[in-house]
């Protein structure tokens, strides 16, 4: 059996093996990249007097070293999201002064 013979079988096979994950992946998806919704200002705006008053009174001093680490791992997260948007919407990397 030639390869050129094997590979609608191997497509096959990995098709019904990624569809199940996939499932999962657009179940996530939509609920995690959809847009707020307007019931949902007053819990955002909540969230962020909450971020600004723990900066003014210095609670942030009082994380665990594994909460302190999963906040600058999702800030990290948001400026390399930031820098790939401005990336793409340049178009092009080279002469990108970051």
């Amino acid at each position: 059996m030639s390869a050129a013979a094997k590979v609608p079988s191997l497509l096959n096979s990995a098709l019904a093996q990624a569809r199940p994950k996939f499932n999962i992946f657009l179940k996530y998806a939509r609920v995690e990249l959809a847009p707020p919704k307007a019931s949902e200002i007053p819990q955002i705006k909540a969230g962020i007097a909450k971020l600004l008053n723990g900066a003014k009174t210095g609670s942030w001093k009082q994380l665990t070293v594994k909460q302190a680490t999963l906040n600058t791992l999702v800030g990290a997260e948001v400026l390399f999201w930031f820098y790939v948007g401005e990336c793409i919407g340049k178009r092009h990397l080279v002469g990108y002064d970051v």
